[in-house]
């Protein structure tokens, strides 16, 4: 398991490694996650064409400045309506690979940033 070592870890869930083909995060493995900096939820990851905005749904609920959105092992674009349908929401999405998405969680939540993170497995 390949590990993630925050400088200054903050309050909420963290993303501690890798784990086969998905994620360490408070000692718990996640084949995909979403994560808030109050709670943290295994997810059922539809593939990333069929991704609509109920399924990120407890995330548009908690409001955050913006969602990371972890596309696998590579970086992939969401749909246009579905980041159309957040923008709408006031929130913006941020697509990029799930590692790199894992280590931006770690810094934007030690800037105390009010984010959300829809990781799909690697």
């Amino acid at each position: 398991m390949a590990k993630l070592d925050p400088a200054h870890p903050s309050a909420g869930p963290q993303i501690t490694g890798f784990s086969g083909t998905g994620f360490r995060i408070d000692r718990q493995a996640y084949a995909a996650a979403m994560l808030t900096p109050e709670w943290v939820r295994a997810w059922d990851a539809p593939a990333l064409a069929d991704l609509a905005p109920e399924h990120v749904a407890p995330l548009i609920a908690a409001r955050p400045e913006f969602l990371l959105l972890g596309t696998g092992a590579t970086l992939r674009r969401p749909s246009p309506t579905f980041v159309a349908a957040l923008e709408a929401e006031g929130i913006g999405v941020e697509a990029m690979d799930s590692r790199a998405a894992a280590r931006a969680w770690g810094v934007l939540r030690a800037e105390g940033r009010w984010i959300g993170a829809a990781l799909i497995g690697l």
